[in-house]
């Protein structure tokens, strides 16, 4: 873990931050403890915007910061991967109705392609109608959900619902994610599964498509 690198991404640093991530990989850091890092930086300045201590343009630099430093890290992982990578599965991903942040997103999502996923990122604030046409078109063994505040929590749980009502539900897993949710809004929404980070999100969509 490097305290220097969530600091100056929590203090909004952004040249300093994207200069000091390329110099750690550069002398042998692992690639995923900087994407920890990240994670760790965006976790504290969530709670900052939750306790009205920061606002939304400090999550967009926040999220530039991530995007630039993902593109970094990203060739570094795949470059580890044993040539062409199959495909595990496909998911659908996005961030619920009503709701514009998408760090915690972009991080999962990074995280399932890094993984061998397919991934059809929505964006945010995607309507329960754009989950639906996607499923259908896309395909998916898999959902996934994100919301940042307790305003997505009834969007999540119109979307499962309106996947029921298409008769899609069954035929994939539904997970959630984001700042302020937890097990109770999983089964408040009817979600198959929480996801506390990333890494979970994967260790999740593995285990649903038998690649564990």
């Amino acid at each position: 873990m490097s305290q220097e690198l969530i600091d100056l991404v929590v203090d909004m640093r952004e040249d300093e931050a994207v200069k000091l991530a390329e110099k750690l990989l550069d002398e042998g850091a692992e690639p995923l403890s900087l994407l920890d890092d990240c994670r760790t930086a965006l976790g504290i300045i969530g709670d900052r915007f939750a306790a009205g201590e920061c606002f939304v343009p400090e999550l967009i630099l926040a999220g530039e910061m991530l995007r630039q430093i993902g593109a970094m890290v990203k060739p570094r992982l795949a470059a580890g991967e044993a040539g062409e990578q199959k495909k595990l599965g496909r998911i659908v991903f996005g961030t619920v109705e009503g709701d514009i942040h998408d760090i915690a997103k972009d991080i999962v999502v990074f995280m399932l392609d890094i993984n061998g996923f397919e991934v059809m990122d929505l964006g945010v604030d995607v309507p329960v109608a754009r989950f639906v046409e996607a499923v259908k078109e896309f395909k998916p063994q898999i959902v996934g959900l994100s919301g940042f505040l307790t305003l997505a929590y009834d969007p999540m749980k119109n979307t499962v619902q309106a996947l029921a009502d298409a008769g899609l539900r069954d035929s994939v897993k539904i997970m959630i994610g984001g700042g302020q949710m937890d097990d109770q809004v999983a089964a408040y929404a009817k979600a198959d599964a929480y996801g506390k980070d990333a890494m979970a999100a994967v260790t999740l969509s593995k285990g649903w498509v038998g690649a564990n």
